[in-house]
């Protein structure tokens, strides 16, 4: 199944739509995509593997692969780094993202495939599909949905899914 977000904020499911959040900087096509613009990489990403923060309540229902974060993950935004847009163990000397957030964003994370085989400086880290701030606001250039409507497309999703992220 092709999951698909728009620069509108509308995500499609199936005949399902959600509001969404996208990136600060709007849409940018995944060949001009740099790390820190804010923006949505326009393409196919597949759907790679879900993670969830397991005090925040079970795992959701999905035939993703799945794994439980902790305290001492994060993911590595530093593209001078050789684990540049990779999951890695904090604590972390190089620029990094905390999974394990008190805001809650990350507590339903899908990682998508965008800059990861392999990855390539500076075309973009941690392009994510998470849960969304009660007011949709902007994101830092991933994917954010509501929790039950990630939820159901999590209910939805399988291997070999993908997010389509382009203009309307």
């Amino acid at each position: 199944m092709i999951f698909r977000a728009n620069s509108r904020g509308l995500f499609q499911a199936g005949d399902r739509l959600f509001s969404c959040a996208i990136g600060r900087g709007g849409l940018a096509p995944a060949a001009d995509k740099r790390e820190g613009d804010g923006a949505s990489p326009i393409g196919v990403w597949a759907l790679r593997r879900l993670l969830y923060r397991p005090d925040r309540g079970p795992a959701p229902q999905t035939a993703l692969p799945s794994q439980a974060i902790t305290r001492q993950d994060g993911w590595c935004d530093d593209p001078d780094h050789p684990a540049y847009n990779r999951l890695i163990e904090l604590p972390f000397a190089a620029s990094h993202e905390v999974l394990w957030r008190d805001d809650g964003l990350y507590d339903l994370v899908v990682v998508l495939g965008h800059n990861d085989d392999p990855p390539v400086a500076p075309l973009g880290s941690a392009i994510f599909l998470h849960l969304a701030k009660p007011d949709y606001a902007p994101t830092e250039g991933c994917i954010a949905l509501a929790r039950p409507d990630l939820e159901a497309v999590l209910a939805l999703a399988r291997p070999g899914d993908a997010l389509e992220i382009g203009p309307d």
